[in-house]
């Protein structure tokens, strides 16, 4: 019976350690492997919610209000008076001023919550709920709220401490004219407030704002040169025979649009495990609980890159089974949201001004000039990623050099080693998702149509290869197609018509990078040959 009693204590000690053990050693691989890039998506979480500057600038109103107090404490009254603007009226003077700063600069922070609503609605309706995150975000937005209840906070507090006139303290004036100069502050604000709010409501300005985050999103993923290293480490002979190993399925660990990808630490855990793990799920794709998102190949257990001698000890980890520490480590390793929300997926950026151009051609807008200002938008960023390098899909663990190791050690030089595979979309996935939607939306606009075709002539001063070429005029074939069979007059049409036809043939040009392009109508033509005629 005593054993049992002394048994049944350490055996719940020997289990705590053991989830402590696997909880550091989950952490310590898993998370910090990654720690700069989840600091900033916290960081970027924090600034996209709407409360984060406005509660930081209460706490900076609730921190100086004591501060002040105590320094005019220590202050001299006849120096204070000496300072032309500063506050030396007696303490009902101070509350007066006090009440007055905190009761007007919460109402007018009522006034701003209510513009922001409004606003908000609108933006809603018209460029689309995905928008509503640009207007939430708005930093100038953000502080001048901030800067209304933050004042209120700093009043109320200084408030407090005013107190009967007496001789060893007295009105606290440097604190009521910093209050002072506050209320002066936030009505400078208020018509800041009122010109930003007149501008962010803008078409041009939010297409610009989405095009700025799609850009940003852009140079984030594409680099502007060749990785010359990864090119050789795709010479790998595992890139081709990885597909034959023993495969584990591996299933989402819960329904979500897949937000965020932490390479390193899915390095990490192929390695750790033996293998390479390649996701079939790009982001910003819904998946749900029981989607397949890839495999988990196993490496055989006499690969090369198990018995390879190096300086670095223990490296080389004999292939395992995934295991439930694998499955929650891989949990760890993506980011799975219930809604979609900002991320660094370009196809969500780029969905933005599709958005904006889908409804601007609704017939409740009914506004093509900006689902024209949105396709040249999207053309911009379309033809900026044609010319750079696209983001790696197959990612390498390279070793590290052990130098405290034994001299006996052989050096041997060790390749990098295949640990993780992710999908990539191709320049004609971006196209398809954004240009291609709003052509099935404008299929009886003739303007944009135009717009669309000029729009395949700009991306060809973009190309680098041979694919991209077809892309861009099997894009323009359906665009051509789109207007043959949905535009009103015979006349439309044939505009159309010789206007891809021009394009086609610009495309067509291998010397077209160093061609204008311009369009000229079968009209203009002639009215040009008959303007010639007359002057001669």
């Amino acid at each position: 019976m005593n054993n049992t009693k002394h048994k049944l204590p350490n055996n719940i000690i020997t289990t705590s350690l053991q989830w402590v053990k696997k909880f550091l050693h989950l952490w310590s691989i898993q998370t910090l492997t990654n720690l700069p890039e989840r600091l900033k998506n916290i960081w970027q979480q924090l600034l996209s919610s709407y409360w984060f500057i406005p509660t930081a600038c209460v706490l900076v109103g609730i921190l100086l209000a004591p501060i002040l107090v105590t320094i005019d404490q220590q202050f001299d009254r006849e120096t204070v008076k000496e300072i032309s603007f500063a506050f030396t009226g007696d303490d009902q003077a101070a509350r007066a001023i006090m009440t007055v700063i905190a009761g007007a600069v919460l109402g007018v922070a009522g006034t701003t919550f209510s513009i922001t609503i409004a606003v908000l609605s609108m933006a809603s309706s018209q460029f689309g709920p995905r928008l509503l995150r640009n207007f939430l975000t708005d930093t100038p937005n953000q502080f001048v709220l901030g800067a209304f209840i933050g004042t209120f906070s700093y009043s109320l507090l200084v408030l407090k401490s005013i107190h009967k006139y007496d001789v060893e303290f007295g009105v606290p004036q440097l604190a009521v004219t910093f209050a002072i100069i506050m209320a002066i502050v936030c009505a400078l604000l208020l018509v800041y407030f009122v010109q930003h709010m007149v501008h962010a409501i803008q078409a041009s300005h939010v297409i610009k704002d989405a095009s700025d985050d799609a850009i940003e999103n852009i140079n984030y993923w594409y680099s502007d040169n060749c990785d010359i290293q990864y090119q050789r480490d795709l010479a790998h002979e595992d890139v081709t025979q990885f597909s034959d190993w023993p495969a584990t399925t591996i299933y989402a660990p819960s329904s979500g649009y897949l937000q965020q990808i932490y390479t390193e630490s899915l390095i990490t855990l192929a390695q750790d495990y033996g293998g390479v793990l390649q996701l079939h799920t790009s982001l910003g794709h819904f998946v749900t609980d029981k989607n397949v998102m890839g495999y988990f190949y196993q490496r055989p257990t006499d690969h090369a890159g198990n018995l390879q001698k190096t300086q670095t000890a223990n490296l080389a980890i004999m292939p395992r089974t995934p295991d439930g520490l694998f499955w929650q480590r891989f949990a760890t390793g993506i980011h799975l949201e219930r809604r979609p929300v900002h991320s660094n997926d370009i196809a969500y950026s780029l969905g933005q001004m599709t958005e904006i151009a889908v409804r601007a051609l609704s017939p409740g807008i009914n506004d093509p000039k900006t689902a024209v200002n949105c396709v040249q938008s999207l053309t911009a960023c379309l033809s900026l990623m044609m010319r750079r390098q696209p983001p790696n899909s197959y990612h390498f663990y390279t070793p590290p050099h052990n130098v405290d190791s034994p001299e006996d050690i052989v050096d041997q030089s060790r390749v990098a080693i295949l640990s993780v595979i992710t999908k990539t979309p191709r320049i004609s996935d971006f196209i398809d998702v954004s240009l291609g939607e709003i052509r099935r939306y404008a299929t009886t606009d003739l303007m944009v149509l135009k717009a669309l075709c000029q729009a395949m002539t700009d991306l060809n001063y973009a190309r680098v290869n041979s694919a991209q070429r077809q892309t861009l005029l099997h894009e323009l074939s359906l665009i051509e197609r789109a207007g043959e069979e949905n535009l009103s007059y015979n006349e439309l049409v044939v505009d159309l018509k010789a206007m891809c036809h021009q394009a086609r043939q610009f495309i067509h040009n291998d010397d077209a990078n160093h061609q204008h392009f311009e369009y000229v109508s079968a009209f203009s033509t002639h009215i040009y040959q008959a303007l010639q005629t007359q002057s001669s």
